[in-house]
């Protein structure tokens, strides 16, 4: 349970930080509250897991994964560029989060 909750944790990080993309500053109030939610949830998450995941791995996952959602999400959908070095760097991310997990 603990590693699903991590990894749900890891995704709200993609949303939190999304959000405060969005919020231009906490000037826009719909975005600073998605943000102020999902950095709660994602925190209790990480948190939650924490207790039975050693705390470098699990923060080492929960970063990853947020980094690699947030840097997908700006590809996909904000027209960040997509290049092949970015893309590649992303597999190295994810093959580490892998690992740490297989490896745990």
């Amino acid at each position: 349970m603990a590693w699903i909750v991590l990894v749900l944790s890891g995704l709200l990080e993609t949303a939190w930080a999304v959000a405060l993309d969005r919020s231009a500053g906490f000037s826009r109030l719909l975005p600073s509250v998605v943000f102020a939610i999902t950095l709660l949830l994602s925190m209790a998450g990480l948190a939650y897991a924490l207790r039975e995941i050693p705390v470098g791995t699990g923060y080492a996952v929960w970063v990853g994964i947020g980094a690699v959602g947030t840097a997908l999400v700006g590809m996909l959908a904000l027209n960040e560029p997509a290049s092949l070095p970015r893309i590649v760097c992303l597999l190295l991310v994810i093959a580490g989060v892998v690992g740490l997990k297989i490896f745990h």
